[in-house]
């Protein structure tokens, strides 16, 4: 398998696929609603955290977010994954959303934005 890129992969269309602009916008939704959740141990939402590896979005409008947590023993891996699936689901124009736990590539703290390592005071 592939390394996954510190940046989640930001796929919004398939080549030649209609309708780029909407699932753009709905990618940009899933987005926003990746950033409320957070992982109860760290206080950074699971985006920013690095945990969410990919965001595809077809021309059917169905969505699959690949992501990790930050250990196999987490606490939330039994409920982490539906919990953002539930709240994906939920954004009108979407035909399904789905939630892909992967563990490789491994989470670790380099996956973060910048933006996180402030906050964690980590720069």
């Amino acid at each position: 398998m592939e390394s996954a890129p510190k940046d989640p992969v930001e796929r919004a269309t398939e080549p030649g696929a209609a309708g780029g602009a909407d699932l753009q916008a709905l990618r940009e939704q899933i987005i926003a609603i990746l950033q409320t959740v957070f992982d109860p141990e760290i206080p950074v939402n699971i985006y920013e955290l690095g945990m969410v590896y990919d965001i595809a979005v077809d021309a059917g409008g169905h969505a699959v977010v690949t992501m990790t947590l930050t250990s196999p023993m987490c606490p939330v891996a039994g409920s982490l994954p539906g919990e953002v699936e539930t709240k994906i689901a939920s954004i009108e124009g979407l035909a399904s959303a789905r939630v892909n736990l992967v563990w490789e590539p491994p989470w670790t703290p380099e996956r973060m934005t910048e933006a996180a390592k402030l906050q964690l005071g980590m720069m």
